[in-house]
This record gives structure tokens, sequence and C-alpha cells, in this order.
């Protein structure tokens, strides 16, 4: 079985990243492929519409594929930001009211479900 990560055991742990959890080598290329490859396929089927060959002036669809790659980016670096700085404003008013985020009680299935009456 996989070993992970501890579960977290207060809810201020549930938002700091002590370098348990390492990125995956796909996110990083996520976006600027998803952003390029949705603009060339764009390209592709406007040329298909205009009764054009789907590759035709393919420079077009180096230049825009490469420029949508940049700008997502530029998406993805705003959107980690903008979520790095959501969970420091939460971490910190957790660290300002600790009575209102008692620590997690760990609870066993038998504990949590209910039992079961069929119905007749």
């Amino acid at each position: 079985m996989a070993q992970g990560p501890p579960p977290p055991s207060t809810p201020v742990e549930l938002l700091t990243n002590k370098g348990i959890i390492e990125e995956p080598f796909v996110n990083k290329f996520w976006g600027p492929a998803l952003f390029g490859t949705f603009t060339f396929i764009g390209v592709c089927v406007s040329n298909w519409f205009t009764r054009r060959p789907v590759f035709a002036g393919i420079q077009k669809h180096i230049i825009l594929s490469g420029t949508a790659a940049v700008i997502g980016k530029f998406v993805d670096d705003y959107r980690a930001g903008y979520l790095a700085e959501r969970d420091a404003v939460l971490r910190h008013y957790i660290e300002l009211h600790p009575a209102d985020f008692p620590p997690f009680e760990r609870k066993k299935f038998a504990d949590v479900l209910e039992p079961w009456v069929p119905i007749r």
C-alpha cells in the first residue's frame, strides 16, 4: 500500500505545505499546452469553415499557438498567486481565531455509519 503524508490534525495544517506534497511534473506544462492545443485546433477549424486546406498558413498556426501558450503560462501563474494569497488569508484568520477551529477528532467508520435497517 502506498505511504502518503500523515493526515492533518489541525485546520492550519490543511493550509500549509511543508514540502510534503510536490507539484507533479505535468502541472507545469498543463495550462500552456492546453491553451496552445485549443488554439491550434481553433485555427484548423477556422480554415475548414473558410473552405481552405486545414493546415494552410502554417505560420498562423505556429504564431497563434505559441502566443496562446504564453498566455496560458501567465494565466497559470496568476491563478497560483491568487490561490496562495487566498490560503495565506485563511491561514492568518485561523491563527487569529483558534477557538473557532478546534483540532480534528479522528473517527472510525463504525462511529460514522449508522446501522442499516431495511425498509419493507
